[in-house]
C-alpha cells in the first residue's frame, strides 16, 4: 500500500465511523439530515480516492465524488448560515444561486472534453477552468465557515467552533492544493496524498460539534470512560516517546556516564508516569477537562435557573426553608439541614427538612468553615470517606460523618464570608455527582447565599427596630414618670405649710388620684407595648379647661382666654392632654412669676387652632430649628429628658396636624397647634343647639 492509499483509507474509516454514529442517532429530520448526507458523500469520496491511489478508477468518476462531497458540506453550511426567518423558499433560492452556478459549471467542464473531443479545444485551458471551479468551491466553503462563526453568539460559538475548525481545515487545504495545481499546471502528489490525513483529522472535530448541538436532531453518545481511557493511553504513549527521545539524547551526549544516566532517567520517567496514572486527583482533573471540552452539558441551564429562582422566590415557606428546598431539587435530594451565622459569628441550626435537627457547639465548625471559605468546594461525604486525599487538608469532624443519610456539604458564600452551610440528604436517584453538578451547585449557592444574607439582615433589622420601639416607649414612660414625680414633689414641698388647709388636702387627694390613674395607664402601656388608648371624639374646649386647671397651682397660672365651643377632634384624650400640658408646663418654667401664659382655642377651616403663648425668656431661631424638636436634647440639665417636645410633635403629626413655633429671645414664645376637626363636629353642634332650644 502506498502513502496515498494509507492516507485515504484512514479518512474512509473515520468518515465511516462518523456515519455509523450519525445513522444510529438520526431522527430523520432537521439539520441532521444534511450532516448524514455530507458524511456519506465523504465516505464515497475518500473510498474513491483510496481506490484511485492505484489504477482502476476513471478520473470522471472521482471528480463526481469530489463534487458531491463539496456540495454536501456547502449545503450543510448554507443551511446553518441562513436565518430561520427566511422561510423554506428563501433558503432554496439562496442555495440555488450560490451553489447552482458552480455545480453546473463544474459538470460542464467535466463533460466538455468528451463532447468536444473532435474539435480543436486546448486541454490545458479546460483543465485550468476546472481547477478554478475547485478553488471556487474551497473559497465558498471558507466564506461560509467565516460567516457562520462571525455571526454566531458566544453560546453558539461554543457549540460550532470545532465544526468551523474541521471544515475550515478541509476547505483551506483544498484551496492550497488546487491553487498550487493552477500555478504549476499539475497536482502536487505529496500534497494530494496528505489530503486524506487532513480530512481524517477533521472528523473528530466535526463529531464534537454535532454532539454539542442536540437541536440538530442527532443524539450522539460517546462513552466518557472510553474517551478517558483512550486519552490516558495516548498521553502515556506520547510521554514515553518524549522520554525515550530524551533518554537517547542523554546517552549520545553523556559520555562514559551516558548509559547509566539513560537508564536512571528512564526509570525515573516510568516511576513518574506510574504516579501520575494512579493519582486520584490527576485522574479527576483529567475527567473534568474532557467533560468540559468534549461533551455536551447534561443540564438545560435556562430551565434549571428559572426553576431554582422560582423556588427561591415563591412559596409559603420562610427563606431558609426555600433555600434548602431549591438547592436540594437541583440534585434530586429529598432533604437537608441548614446552619447559618448568628450574632456571635458562629454557625447555628436554622432549619431542617426531612432530616433530624443537629445542633453542635460553635467550636465544632472552626476547621470546616475555614476550609470552605478558602476553597468553596462542594464536599461529597461518600467520596471523602473513600478518598480523603482528594480533600486534603480537610479533616471532617466525626459528628458530621455520623449524620444519617448525610451526602453533600455545600458552602453558602456571600461577600467574602460563609453565611451558611447546607447539608443535603442522599438522593435515591443521583448516586454520584460530577464536575457539572458541582459547578451548578456552587453557582446556585451564590444566589441562595444572597437571599439568605438578605433574610438574616432583615431579621436583625426587625429585632433592632423592636428594641428601638421598646427603648422609645421606655423613654416616653420615664418622661411621664418624671412629670408625675414633679407633681408629687410639689405636694411634699407644700405639705408642711398647708397641711391643715382642707382645700389643700382635697387638692392633694385629687392630684394623687390623677397620678395613680396615670401610673396605671403607664403600666398597661408597658405590658401591651403600645402607647395611648383608643381614639375617640374629644371636645377641645373641655379638654383645654381641664389641662389649664391642672396647671393652675403653679405660677404663673395659665389663662384660657378665647374658648370657641363646639370644636371636636378624633384623638386619644390622654395623649392630647399630655401634649397641651407639656407645652403649658414649659411655658411656665420659661416665664417668671410676674409673667403671663395664655391659651386660646380658635376655629379655622377644617382645623382647630390651639395657641399657647408666654412672655418668658424665648428662644432663638437656631435653637427652634435645630434643637427644640430633636429627641434627647434638653436645656434643663439632669432634670430634663429632651423628648417632650419631640413626642408632642409626633402625636400631633399622627393626627394629621402640626406644631409651629414663633419665638424671640427676651420676648417670649408662641406655640400654634393645628388639629383636623372630626367629621361629626357639625352634627354635634346641631344636637347641642337643639338641646338648648328644648330646655329653653
Amino acid at each position: 500500500m502506498n502513502i496515498g492509499a494509507f492516507s485515504y483509507s484512514i479518512a474512509t474509516l473515520l468518515f465511516a465511523l462518523l456515519s455509523i454514529l450519525l445513522l444510529t442517532a438520526w431522527r430523520k429530520r432537521g439539520t441532521g439530515t444534511r450532516v448524514v448526507i455530507a458524511s456519506l458523500l465523504s465516505i464515497l469520496w475518500a473510498g474513491g480516492s483510496w481506490y484511485a491511489a492505484g489504477p482502476g478508477v476513471h478520473p470522471f468518476a472521482l471528480q463526481v465524488l469530489e463534487l458531491g462531497r463539496d456540495a454536501g458540506w456547502i449545503l450543510f453550511l448554507l443551511h446553518l448560515s441562513t436565518p430561520q426567518s427566511a422561510g423554506r423558499a428563501g433558503r432554496l433560492t439562496w442555495q440555488g444561486i450560490l451553489l447552482g452556478t458552480l455545480v453546473a459549471t463544474t459538470l460542464g467542464l467535466m463533460v466538455a472534453p468528451s463532447v468536444l473531443q473532435e474539435q480543436q479545444v486546448s486541454a490545458v485551458w479546460m483543465s485550468d477552468l476546472l481547477t478554478i471551479c475547485w478553488i471556487g468551491f474551497a473559497l465558498l466553503g471558507l466564506i461560509l465557515v467565516e460567516q457562520l462563526y462571525r455571526n454566531a453568539t458566544a453560546q453558539q460559538r461554543w457549540a460550532i467552533k470545532y465544526l468551523c475548525l474541521g471544515l475550515g481545515a478541509i476547505f483551506a487545504y483544498d484551496f492550497y492544493l488546487f491553487s498550487d495545481a493552477l500555478l504549476f499546471k499539475q497536482l502536487n502528489l505529496q500534497v494530494w496524498e496528505a489530503r486524506g490525513i487532513v480530512n481524517a483529522l477533521a472528523v473528530p472535530l466535526i463529531a464534537i460539534s454535532i454532539a454539542r448541538n442536540p437541536d440538530w436532531a442527532l443524539r450522539i453518545h460517546v462513552s466518557r470512560q472510553i474517551v478517558f481511557h483512550s486519552v490516558t493511553l495516548i498521553g502515556a504513549g506520547l510521554y514515553l516517546l518524549a522520554m525515550a527521545g530524551a533518554g537517547y539524547l542523554i546517552r549520545e551526549y553523556g559520555g562514559s556516564w551516558g548509559a547509566l544516566l539513560q537508564i536512571t532517567f528512564l526509570a525515573g520517567a516510568l516511576a513518574l508516569l506510574g504516579v501520575l496514572l494512579f493519582s486520584d486527583r490527576m485522574r479527576a482533573q483529567l475527567r473534568v477537562l474532557l467533560s468540559k471540552h468534549f461533551f455536551s452539558y447534561k443540564y438545560d441551564y435556562r430551565e434549571e435557573w428559572m426553576r431554582f429562582t422560582r423556588t427561591l422566590a415563591e412559596g409559603s415557606w420562610a427563606v431558609p426553608e426555600r433555600v434548602v428546598h431549591a438547592m436540594a431539587t437541583l440534585v434530586s435530594s429529598p432533604g437537608g439541614i441548614l446552619w447559618t451565622r448568628g450574632d456571635n459569628r458562629g454557625l447555628s441550626l436554622t432549619t431542617h427538612w426531612n432530616m433530624p435537627p443537629v445542633e453542635v457547639e460553635e467550636s465544632a465548625w472552626e476547621g470546616l468553615v475555614e476550609f470552605l471559605h478558602d476553597r468553596q468546594w462542594v464536599v461529597d461525604l461518600d467520596e471523602y470517606r473513600s478518598s480523603p486525599s482528594l480533600y486534603d487538608p480537610l479533616d471532617l469532624p466525626d459528628w458530621l460523618l455520623e449524620i444519617p443519610q448525610g451526602w453533600l456539604i455545600i458552602p453558602l458564600p456571600f461577600r467574602d464570608e460563609i453565611v451558611g452551610v447546607l447539608l443535603l440528604k442522599k438522593s435515591p436517584v443521583v448516586t454520584s455527582i460530577n464536575w457539572e453538578d458541582r459547578d451548578l451547585l456552587k453557582m446556585a449557592a451564590l444566589q441562595a447565599a444572597s437571599n439568605l444574607a438578605q433574610y438574616l439582615s432583615d431579621q436583625a433589622l426587625m429585632q433592632a427596630r423592636q428594641f428601638e420601639a421598646f427603648n422609645r416607649l421606655s423613654a416616653y414612660v420615664v418622661h411621664d414618670l418624671k412629670n408625675i414625680l414633679a407633681q408629687q414633689s410639689l405636694i411634699v414641698s407644700n405639705a408642711e405649710k398647708h397641711l391643715h388647709n382642707p382645700a389643700f388636702v382635697e387638692d392633694v387627694i385629687g392630684t394623687v388620684r390623677n397620678s395613680v390613674a396615670r401610673m396605671t395607664r403607664l403600666m398597661e402601656q408597658m405590658r401591651s407595648g403600645m402607647r395611648g388608648t383608643r381614639e375617640k371624639t374629644i371636645d377641645l374646649a373641655e379638654l383645654l379647661a381641664e389641662v389649664v386647671e391642672r396647671h393652675a397651682g403653679r405660677p404663673p397660672a395659665p389663662a384660657l382666654e378665647d374658648r370657641t365651643e363646639g370644636l371636636f377632634v378624633q384623638a386619644d384624650p390622654e395623649q392630647l392632654a399630655t401634649v397641651f400640658g407639656h407645652i403649658i408646663q414649659n411655658a411656665q418654667e420659661a416665664t417668671g412669676k410676674d409673667g403671663e401664659v395664655r391659651v386660646r382655642l380658635i376655629r379655622q377651616p377644617d382645623m382647630a387652632l390651639v395657641e399657647i403663648s408666654d412672655t418668658g425668656c424665648g428662644m432663638d431661631a437656631e435653637f427652634v430649628r435645630d434643637r427644640l424638636f430633636k429627641p434627647f436634647e434638653s436645656t434643663k440639665g439632669l432634670t430634663g429628658m429632651g423628648i417632650g417636645a419631640f413626642e408632642s410633635r409626633e402625636i400631633i403629626r399622627a393626627l394629621g396636624g402640626e406644631i409651629r413655633v414663633e419665638s424671640q429671645p427676651g420676648k417670649g414664645s408662641v406655640f400654634r397647634i393645628t388639629i383636623p376637626l372630626a367629621q361629626i363636629s357639625e352634627d354635634r353642634d346641631s344636637t347641642s343647639e337643639n338641646k338648648e332650644r328644648t330646655s329653653a
